[in-house]
């Protein structure tokens, strides 16, 4: 079991998730839920993930950050902002690619008060197994290197999918 959580707010406009501990697939559905949740909403004008107190995060939960951060672009026309202040994750961060479709900042949010943990999902097996394949695509668009490291286990995932 993760021993990490994910956060939300929304304040005139600017959602906020805050990833805290290890941030795993266990936690995906919720993310994917509320990623669809900011994209209908029609107040909405900026996103920002705080990962100041992220210990770990896994690939699946990046690249549902990576669509979170192309549907932002084809929706508003804005990068979401990324909010780290730990050298490793920032490093994953930029050797994701991430630095091309996000906006790096390395200074925290003041806004501890106004976050609520997001509710658990239960989805189905297939349900899971369909958001690690997708987020794991949408890795590899971004860049060559992630397209290496990940088209293995894309592979795998697409004949246990079928």
């Amino acid at each position: 079991m993760s021993s990490g959580k994910i956060q939300f707010a929304e304040q005139d406009g600017t959602f906020i998730l805050k990833f805290v501990g290890e941030v795993r697939l266990t936690l995906c559905s919720a993310l994917d839920a509320t990623i669809e949740k900011i994209f209908t909403s029609l107040n909405f004008s900026s996103i920002v993930i705080d990962l100041t107190e992220t210990r770990s995060i896994d690939s699946t939960t990046l690249g549902l950050l990576a669509k979170l951060s192309i549907l932002s672009r084809e929706k508003i026309g804005l990068l979401p902002t990324l909010v780290t202040t730990h050298p490793d994750i920032t490093r994953l961060l930029q050797s994701m690619g991430f630095d091309q479709v996000f906006n790096i900042v390395d200074q925290p949010l003041d806004c501890a008060h106004c976050l609520a943990d997001l509710p658990p999902q239960d989805q189905s097996e297939a349900v899971v197994k369909a958001k690690v394949l997708e987020a794991h695509r949408i890795l590899m668009s971004l860049n060559d290197s992630n397209r290496e490291a990940f088209s293995d286990l894309v592979n795998a995932l697409e004949r246990h999918t079928q």
